[in-house]
């Protein structure tokens, strides 16, 4: 009783949603929550580490600078060999002119072991695409919260009304620019990644949208994009809201239209989890530490072969990979 009592005298003061509650199809309720920020001012969108945190977060950065120094070396050594078969196939021009985005879902399912080789894997991947003199991009894709953030509370407030379209504050980081023209490891920019306050929901379509909108903003002529992702698009205030499919369909949505246009190429790597299901062009890995030479052959064969590589046709682990 004292419920719904509430919700009336809410009603009173809230004459009309201050949200989107009128477009048909995929939408956000509000978006003014949602932040874009560079690694190093991640504490402005999530706030400081506090002192666990902090601990786990240096202990995950020492193992991945320490601890996984064996697998960087033989991974370094695999970056060359692909690099030089890379050089065969391409003039130096062409290779300048490309730019590649990878972009990494930081979901909170990418705990441990994931996010460690992920990060690891990544700076692999962009340490061999910059020696082959192409433009790199690194980005994440989060939330700024659990179960909804200010857009739910946003929503709670206004009652509640029908096809609020998504309810989270997005969280998109930039690790690396492409602007950035370093030849070599990335470093610190991307310990960030391994904070363990960080992984939250993830909401693949409009990260995908945002990522490529990056890259058409590229002067070079060709534009590619690599996703990294350990499974389905998941918010849980948004899939009760509005339906189990909401997202999942709005992925759907944004890959075949990327793929259509083909302005930019895409491709994707699943951690653990089948990527065929949603992207055309893409391929599995099972294990974390697996990831590095997913990543290398994907980009090398991508690099060379690019749009007319039929899907099915990466190799992985000495087999083609079914899709």
């Amino acid at each position: 009783m004292l419920r719904g009592l509430g919700k009336r005298f809410r009603s009173l003061f809230v004459a009309a949603p201050r949200g989107d509650t009128t477009t048909i199809g995929y939408h956000a309720y509000v978006t003014l929550h949602d932040c874009i920020v560079p690694s190093s001012t991640l504490p402005s969108a999530i706030g400081p580490l506090s002192e666990k945190n902090k601990a786990a977060l240096d202990a995950a950065w020492d193992e991945l600078e320490s601890g996984l120094a064996g697998w960087r070396t033989k991974h370094l050594i695999l970056a060359s060999d692909a690099a030089a078969e890379v050089r065969t196939n391409l003039s130096p021009s062409d290779l300048a002119n490309t730019v590649v985005s990878i972009l990494v879902d930081q979901s909170g399912s990418m705990r441990g072991q994931k996010i460690l080789y992920t990060a690891a894997s990544v700076d692999i991947a962009q340490e061999f695409l910059r020696t082959l003199c192409t433009k790199v991009e690194v980005l994440g894709f989060t939330t700024r919260t659990w179960r909804g953030g200010n857009s739910r509370h946003t929503w709670d407030a206004d009652g509640r009304p029908k096809n609020p379209g998504r309810l989270n504050d997005l969280l998109h980081i930039v690790y690396r620019d492409a602007s950035d023209t370093r030849q070599s490891s990335i470093g610190h920019t991307i310990k960030p990644m391994l904070r363990p306050d960080l992984l939250k929901e993830n909401i693949d379509g409009e990260a995908i949208e945002w990522a490529a909108g990056r890259l058409r903003e590229r002067p070079e002529a060709r534009k590619i994009l690599l996703v990294i992702s350990d499974g389905a698009p998941v918010d849980d205030s948004t899939l009760q809201a509005n339906g189990p499919r909401y997202l999942h369909d709005h992925l759907l949505q944004v890959v075949r239209h990327l793929e259509a246009t083909g302005d930019v190429e895409l491709l994707a790597i699943g951690l653990a989890f089948e990527v065929d299901n949603y992207y055309r062009v893409s391929t599995n890995c099972e294990a974390p530490d697996e990831l590095g030479k997913a990543m290398l052959v994907a980009l090398q064969r991508q690099l060379v072969e690019g749009r007319s590589k039929l899907a099915g046709d990466i190799e992985f682990g000495g087999k083609p990979v079914a899709r």
